[in-house]
C-alpha cells in the first residue's frame, strides 16, 4: 500500500504513530499471499510439476580455476562473425573489421577475368628474384573496374590504355601529359572518367595513384560532366560541380576540396568552368591536384591569355587536354596545346616556329618549289613523330560501325536579285580589297566582312544600315520593295532562307524528323523565330542569354521522343560544343565560320552515340560570295590539320594564299566557285560521273564522296522535294556519306 507524502497526510500519520507507538507496523498482505501461506501451513501445494524451482543467485563464479576461465573466454571470442545480410554468399574471410590485411598484396580487380582491361602487368620474375623481393613492395596488376570495362568499345579501351601510359610517364619519361584528339562522338568523356576512376583507386604500388582530380570545361558542359560521372559510376563517387554562386561560397567549396587528404577523399573530383577557374585560381594554386582534364582544350590555343597562364601555374604534372580539333588556325596554336601538357618536348615557341612552322607552311603552299615541299614534308614527319607519343587521334569513321549513316551536303544557293544588287552596290562603295595584305584581314575590314555575311543570310539584317546610309549602303534603301518592314520575315528575299523554308516545310509534312538550325548570329536566330511563328512550328532556342541550368533542361526535353518541339535553334558561339542533340537527325548550318573547328563542332551535335536515325547535315552557302571564300579558307586549314593530326600525306593543295585575298568579289556566272577551284574530275558537262571503287580520282578535301551539278545527284528525298519546289534557284551540292559498304 502506497503512503502519501503530502504534508497533511504526514501530520495525521505522525499523530496516529504516537498512539500506537508500541505496536509493530505490518504491510497488508494480498489474497494470493494469504492463500499461499495457508497452503504451506496445511502442507498442500498446487504448484505446477513442470515449473522448476528458482535457484538462488550468488556473485560467486562457477569456475574458480584460472585455466578453465581463460578457456571459457576464448571459446566466447572464437565464434566466427556472422554477416547480418540475409542470404549473403560472398567471402567471409578471417580478418577483423578495420584491421589491415596481412599477406601477399593483390590487384583490386581480377586481371584474368574474361574481358578484363589490364593497364599494367608486373614483370615476370624468376623463382630466385621472387625469393629476394620484398613481398610488401611487389607491384600488382592495374585493372579497370569491370563496371566500366564492360561498356567500353574497342577504340575506347585502346584510348584508356594510352591515357594511363601517358599520365604515369610510361610513354615519355619525365612527361605526364597527353592530348585526347578523337573526333566528336567517339566517347572522350567516358574514356577520361575511366582514367580518373582508375587513378583514384589503384596503382602498381597497391594504393591510389592520385588523391584528387579536376575537370575544367566550358560552363555549358559542367552539368553534363556531373551527369556523366553519375551515369557511369552509379553513385560510387560524389563529384563536386561548381557552376554558379557567390564568390565567398565558391571559395569556401574550393578550400574544402583542396584540404581533403587521405585514401578515401569524400569528393575527389572537382568539375568547374573555365570562367570560374580563372576567377578563383589563387585558391586552387595553393595545393596539389593529382590530375587536371581540360575539356574543349582548344580554348588554350593562346598561351598569352589569362586562363592558359592560370592553368599552367597549377602544381599538377598530370594533364589531359581534350579537343576534337587541336589545329584550328595555325601551327603555333598547336604548339601551345602540346607545350601545356608536356612542356619542352617541342622547344620554345621561337624554336618551334623556326624549325617546324615556317618550313611546313611554305611546303603546303600551292606555289611552293620542289625543295620547299621536300623540306616541309621532312619537318612534318619529324613533328608527327614527336607529337604522336603524347597525342591519340581517331576519326569518326569508327562510328560507322555503331551509328546510322550520315550524309553531309554542301548546298550552294544563288542570291536573290535584291541580294545581288545590294552586294554589288556595297563592293562599289566600300572597296575594302585594298586593306587586305598578304591574305591577312585587317581590323578595319572586319565590319565589311560582317556586313556581307549578314547580307548573304537575309537583307533584313542590314536594313538598319541602309536606313542610316552607312558606308557601303548609300542609296541602298531604294532597292528594297515598297512598304518593306523588318517586323515580318520574307523568305523570298533571301536565297538561303528560301531554301531553308522549303526544307522545313517538306520535312514537317513528310516525316517526324526534328531539325537543328545553327547560325553564328543571334539576329539570324531572330529571323528563324519569326519564320517558325509564321509557319506555326514549335521550337526552342539556345543562345548566350540562357542560363546554364536552363540549357540542360531544354536539351533533355528536346531529346525526349515525346516532346512536340520540331526545331532547335542553336547559336554556334554559345552551345556549339559538347551538346548532345540526338533527338534531331537533320541539322542546317546556315552560315560558315572562319574557324572550321566551330563548324565541325556544331555539325557534330546530332551524329553522336544514341542516334538511331539516318542523319542529314545541310551546309548552306551563297553562290559566288564571301561565304564560298570562307569555306575555301576552311578547306585550306582542314588540309593542314589533316596533314599534322590525321597524317594524311596526299592532301590536295587546292588554294594558294594569293587566292584567299579575293574575298570581296562576286561571281555571278558560276554555279559554285568552290567547285571550280577544286578542279573536280567527276563532272562531265555538268553531270556526275560515278567514281571507281578505290576512290582514286577523289581530289577534294571537302568530302570523300560527292555529287555535282543537278538533281540526279540528290539522294535526300527532302532536298529533292525542295529542288522541285525551288525551280527558280540552282542548288549545287557536295554530299559526304559515312557508311559501311558504300562502293
Amino acid at each position: 500500500q502506497r503512503r502519501s507524502l503530502a504534508p497533511s497526510q504526514l501530520a495525521k500519520r505522525k499523530a496516529s504513530d504516537e498512539d500506537e507507538e508500541e505496536e509493530d507496523w505490518q504491510p497488508p498482505t494480498s489474497r494470493k499471499r494469504q492463500k499461499a501461506a495457508s497452503e504451506m501451513e496445511s502442507g498442500e501445494c498446487y504448484r505446477s510439476p513442470f515449473r522448476k524451482p528458482l535457484a538462488q543467485l550468488t556473485n560467486r563464479p562457477h569456475c574458480l580455476d584460472s585455466s578453465q576461465h581463460e578457456a571459457f573466454i576464448r571459446s566466447i571470442l572464437s565464434k566466427p562473425f556472422k554477416v547480418p545480410i540475409p542470404n549473403y554468399k560472398g567471402p567471409l574471410g578471417l580478418r577483423s573489421l578495420g584491421v589491415k590485411r596481412a599477406g601477399v598484396r593483390g590487384p583490386l580487380h581480377d586481371p584474368f577475368e574474361e574481358g578484363a582491361l589490364v593497364l599494367y602487368e608486373p614483370p615476370v620474375l624468376s623463382a630466385h628474384d621472387q625469393l629476394k623481393m620484398d613481398k610488401d613492395k611487389a607491384p600488382v596488376h592495374v585493372v579497370v573496374d569491370p563496371v566500366l570495362s564492360r561498356v567500353l568499345r574497342p577504340h575506347q579501351r585502346e584510348g584508356v590504355k594510352f591515357l594511363w601510359d601517358c599520365v604515369t610517364s610510361r610513354r615519355i619519361p619525365g612527361s605526364h601529359g597527353c592530348i585526347m584528339a578523337d573526333e566528336m562522338g567517339l566517347g572522350k568523356t567516358l574514356q577520361c572518367i575511366t582514367l580518373m576512376w582508375t587513378l583514384l583507386r589503384q596503382s602498381p604500388d597497391c594504393k591510389p595513384e592520385i588523391e584528387k582530380a579536376m575537370v575544367v570545361s566550358p560552363s555549358s558542359l559542367v552539368r553534363n560532366w556531373f551527369n556523366e560521372v553519375e551515369k557511369w559510376l552509379g553513385g560510387r563517387i560524389q563529384p563536386l560541380a561548381i557552376d554558379g554562386g557567390s564568390k565567398e561560397e565558391i571559395d569556401r567549396k574550393l578550400v574544402g576540396f583542396m584540404n581533403q587528404r587521405g585514401l578515401r577523399v569524400p569528393s575527389p573530383i572537382l568539375i568547374i568552368s573555365y570562367e570560374t577557374f580563372r576567377l578563383h585560381a589563387e585558391v586552387l594554386q595553393k595545393g596539389t591536384v593529382g590530375l587536371v582534364i581540360c575539356d574543349e582544350g582548344h580554348r588554350l590555343k593562346n598561351s598569352e591569355n589569362q586562363t592558359y597562364q592560370a592553368l599552367n601555374s597549377l602544381n599538377t604534372p598530370r594533364r589531359v587536354l581534350i579537343s576534337g580539333t587541336p589545329i584550328q588556325n595555325d601551327l603555333l596554336e598547336y604548339f601551345s596545346l602540346v607545350h601545356f601538357v608536356n612542356s619542352g618536348i617541342l622547344g620554345t615557341s621561337q624554336e618551334f616556329k623556326r624549325h617546324f612552322e615556317i618550313p611546313i607552311l611554305k611546303g603546303r603552299d600551292a606555289d611552293a618549289s620542289e625543295a620547299e615541299r621536300h623540306k616541309g614534308e621532312e619537318r612534318l614527319k619529324e613533328l608527327i613523330s614527336i607529337v604522336n607519343r603524347c597525342l591519340i587521334r581517331r576519326t569518326s569513321d569508327i562510328l560507322s560501325k555503331y551509328l546510322p549513316v550520315k550524309i553531309e551536303q554542301v548546298i550552294c544557293c544563288r542570291l536573290t536579285p535584291l541580294q545581288s544588287e545590294l552586294y554589288k552596290n556595297f563592293l562599289k562603295q566600300a572597296k575594302p580589297v585594298e586593306e587586305l595584305k598578304e591574305g591577312k584581314i585587317s581590323v578595319s575590314s572586319l565590319s565589311s566582312i560582317t556586313s556581307l555575311k549578314k547580307l548573304c543570310n537575309h537583307p533584313a539584317l542590314i536594313y538598319d544600315k541602309c536606313v542610316e546610309e552607312e558606308e557601303g549602303f548609300m542609296g541602298a534603301l531604294g532597292l528594297f520593295p515598297s512598304g518593306y518592314s523588318t517586323k515580318s520575315v520574307e523568305p523570298q528575299l533571301s536565297g538561303k532562307m528560301l531554301v531553308l523554308d522549303y526544307i522545313l516545310a517538306v520535312t514537317k509534312s513528310t516525316s517526324n524528323d526534328k531539325v537543328v538550325l545553327v547560325s553564328n548570329y543571334t539576329q539570324t536566330l531572330d529571323l528563324f523565330e519569326k519564320l517558325c511563328r509564321n509557319r506555326r512550328y514549335l521550337y526552342v532556342r539556345l543562345d548566350g542569354t540562357m542560363s546554364i541550368k536552363k540549357r540542360a533542361k531544354i536539351v533533355e526535353r528536346f531529346n525526349s521522343p515525346s516532346s512536340p518541339e520540331f526545331i532547335f535553334m542553336l547559336s554556334s558561339k554559345a552551345g556549339g560544343c559538347g551538346l548532345n542533340l540526338i533527338g534531331a537527325n537533320r541539322l542546317v548550318m546556315f552560315d560558315p565560320d572562319w574557324n572550321p573547328a566551330n563548324d565541325e563542332q556544331a555539325m557534330a551535335r546530332v551524329w553522336r552515340d544514341g542516334q538511331k536515325k539516318l542523319c542529314y547535315i545541310y551546309r548552306l552557302l551563297s553562290t559566288g560570295t564571301i561565304e564560298e571564300k570562307i569555306f575555301q579558307r576552311q578547306t585550306h586549314k582542314k588540309a593542314l590539320s589533316s596533314c599534322v593530326v590525321d597524317e594524311e600525306q596526299d592532301v590536295e593543295r587546292h588554294f594558294s594564299l594569293g587566292e584567299l585575298k579575293e574575298l570581296f568579289t562576286l561571281n555571278e556566272t558560276t554555279t559554285s566557285d568552290t567547285h571550280d577551284k577544286i578542279k573536280c574530275r567527276r563532272c562531265v558537262n555538268g553531270h556526275q560521273v560515278r567514281p571507281p571503287p578505290d576512290g582514286s580520282d577523289c581530289t577534294s578535301d571537302l568530302s570523300q564522296w560527292h555529287h555535282c551539278a543537278d538533281k540526279r545527284g540528290l539522294q535526300d528525298s527532302v532536298l529533292k522535294a525542295a529542288w522541285d519546289a525551288a525551280v527558280t534557284f540552282t542548288f549545287h551540292h557536295h554530299s559526304h556519306e559515312e557508311q559501311r559498304g558504300i562502293p
